[in-house]
């Protein structure tokens, strides 16, 4: 097994315009010499929430695909990790991001889908997520268990957002459907409920920065602050271990200091079907053009080659294989 180890790490572009989901048209030539190169087609890929990095990165790999290859991409907001796969696997998208527990359930058939192994690859690891966990000051809330009561977002329904907040709370001792006021919000609503008190704090799930999260605290000031979610660690690798330590660095949001939390990698998911030679040619895109997802958002600059294959349980695309040399 390879291990999941993560580095520990606005907007800059307009995204592509976004497709509302559709058929794969494309196919392999198997040719030998074009086992590498795209073919004529289009493609979908699900995003997550259109103030999450996911959309922003998406949108920017559309781009980089439709410029730089035959096919034509766009990127869709989406409820984020599970739905994506669920769609996915449906036919509605040819490419989904997801959190890598959350695609490990779905290779397992646990969690969201429990007793449905979904038959998913990997084109590459991407960018680590990190936990964000941010309340009010005046919550009294200064750990998970605090939130016993308390009005939390917990992310999209099917987010990777929300299994990761109910994770939590069972890490915590909390039961999520009776202990905690769940509110299954957007970011955009999130954001607003923050803003206006109706929430005493949220659980987020994204790369860094987050455009509304920095919004949130540019807007609030020391009227929230972010929590230290690592006493829930060990418990949560029991459930998944892809789970690891992380660290939000102060000046990523103007914090006094830096905050320990819990990160975990992303995926860039496909079906088995996808056809070699688009996998290749958009697996080599990836680290041939990651200068350029840089400029997109700076979570990209996280993308590793050196661990992009480093996906296990989820299985690496036989293309992805090729694109890094076999």
């Amino acid at each position: 097994m390879r291990s999941w180890k993560v580095p520990v790490a606005v907007l800059a572009v307009a995204l592509v315009a976004v497709g509302c989901g559709g058929k794969r048209e494309t196919s392999d030539t198997g040719s030998k010499t074009a086992a590498c190169e795209a073919a004529d087609g289009r493609i979908t890929i699900a995003t997550g929430n259109s103030g999450g990095v996911y959309y922003v990165v998406g949108g920017g790999l559309a781009k980089l695909i439709s410029d730089n290859t035959k096919l034509k991409a766009t990127a869709a907001e989406t409820g984020a990790s599970v739905q994506n796969i669920q769609q996915l696997v449906a036919g509605d998208y040819d490419m989904a991001f997801s959190l890598a527990d959350t695609a490990a359930d779905a290779v397992k058939g646990k969690g969201a889908f429990e007793g449905k192994p979904q038959k998913i690859q990997a084109l590459t690891r991407l960018y680590p997520n990190y936990t964000q966990v941010l309340v009010r000051a005046s919550s009294g809330i200064n750990s998970i268990a605090d939130m016993k009561g308390k009005r939390i977002s917990t992310g999209s329904p099917k987010s990777g957002t929300e299994v990761i907040s109910n994770r939590l709370f069972a890490a915590a001792g909390l039961d999520p459907e009776k202990d905690v006021q769940a509110q299954r919000l957007d970011l955009a609503k999130t954001a607003d409920g923050m803003k206006d008190g109706s929430l005493d704090g949220l659980i987020w799930s994204g790369g860094l920065p987050t455009a509304q999260i920095t919004d949130i605290t540019t807007s609030l000031k020391d009227q929230v602050k972010f929590i230290d979610i690592t006493p829930q660690l060990a418990k949560l690798k029991e459930v998944n271990s892809v789970y690891d330590k992380g660290t939000i660095p102060a000046a990523t949001y103007g914090q006094p200091a830096d905050v320990p939390t819990v990160v975990v990698p992303n995926v860039l998911l496909v079906k088995a079907d996808f056809p070699d030679a688009n996998a290749c040619a958009i697996t080599k895109l990836v680290f041939q053009k990651k200068a350029e997802l840089e400029k997109v958002h700076p979570a990209a600059k996280d993308i590793i080659k050196e661990k992009a294959a480093m996906t296990d349980p989820v299985p690496l695309h036989a293309g992805s294989l090729d694109a890094f040399g076999g």
